[in-house]
């Protein structure tokens, strides 16, 4: 498997397990198991309208379900096994998915009245999710060639 850059295998697997084990696997399961919690720490907005309480558990509820996939990928791309590359193409594919969901879903909120998302944490979070998705996929169709 050859490197696009020196421990890129490392580099990726390292901002996998942060951007999606740990912020959208473990946060999500913690708002799943107990919303109040997740609320009361941060992880959900504590003023967001019913309907959006709704989208936002199932959406929590899809994350825990496929997110533990993230750590899985990030220990077997440290490993440099095969089949960590081949897993990552899940966490790459997804966090571009969500990074792009994220910025329409808060601007249709802002548009809807709701705008609960400070500005620097939205183009935050957008910036971490597609980099680390798009770096993610570079690096795993890298090592195919």
């Amino acid at each position: 498997m050859d490197n696009l850059f020196p421990y890129d295998n490392i580099i990726v697997a390292v901002l996998i397990f942060i951007m999606g084990f740990l912020f959208h696997w473990v946060g999500q399961l913690i708002s799943v198991l107990n919303w109040d919690f997740a609320t009361k720490i941060g992880l959900q907005e504590s003023k967001m309208p019913k309907e959006y309480k709704v989208y936002e558990h199932a959406i929590a509820v899809a994350d825990s379900m496929i997110g533990w996939i993230y750590g899985l990928a990030a220990v077997g791309l440290i490993l440099r096994t095969e089949w960590g590359y081949k897993l990552a193409w899940f966490p790459g594919a997804i966090l571009i998915y969500h990074s792009i969901s994220y910025w329409f879903w808060t601007d249709n909120r802002k548009k809807d009245g709701h705008d609960l998302t400070p500005a620097p944490l939205r183009i935050g979070w957008t910036i971490a999710n597609i980099v680390t998705g798009l770096l993610t996929i570079i690096v795993v169709w890298n090592s195919y060639k």
